[in-house]
């Protein structure tokens, strides 16, 4: 998905599928994810690149993730299930999540990094510099990570 418009083009096609299904939740999240792609090229006045999809869709992820956690706590499980379902097919149109491991050892990389650097491991007030290491080297191996997970791990590998 390198060209412009392939992520759109896609989601166009999944949603003619699930329509024939008459799967009706997934034509309705499919939905969701063109208005959003549409609307942001709009606003840019011209076509999304793939780096762009990604984060719209990354957008959705975490708007639907805050809904959750408000369903959830004004006791409405029926809709927070209706969200994470909506999180689901979201996810399906973005790269591979990095897995805990993996995300601790670009942490690792980015300390020693930056440790060569300076000549001195990093301290917490110098976290901001690891932080855009690790998502530098996150975006290069193409997968993807919340910043919130990013951020604790390199609580975690400073502490």
């Amino acid at each position: 998905m390198t060209e412009a418009g392939a992520l759109e083009a896609l989601v166009s096609k999944q949603m003619v599928e699930a329509m024939k299904a008459k799967d009706a939740e997934r034509t309705g999240t499919l939905r969701m994810i063109k208005t959003a792609l549409k609307n942001k090229s709009i606003d840019k006045r011209g076509p999304l690149t793939p780096a762009e999809e990604q984060q719209t869709l990354a957008t959705m992820i975490k708007q639907r993730r805050d809904s959750i956690e408000q369903f959830t706590k004004g006791n409405r499980p029926e809709l927070a299930a209706k969200e994470a379902a909506e999180i689901v097919v979201i996810e399906e149109f973005l790269p591979k999540a990095l897995d805990e491991a993996a995300l601790q050892a670009m942490v690792q990389e980015a300390i020693a990094a930056q440790t060569a650097e300076t000549g001195q491991k990093p301290t917490s007030k110098e976290m901001g510099l690891v932080i855009k290491r690790v998502q530098a080297a996150i975006q290069a191996s193409g997968a993807r990570a919340e910043g919130r997970l990013v951020s604790e791990a390199v609580k975690k590998g400073l502490a």
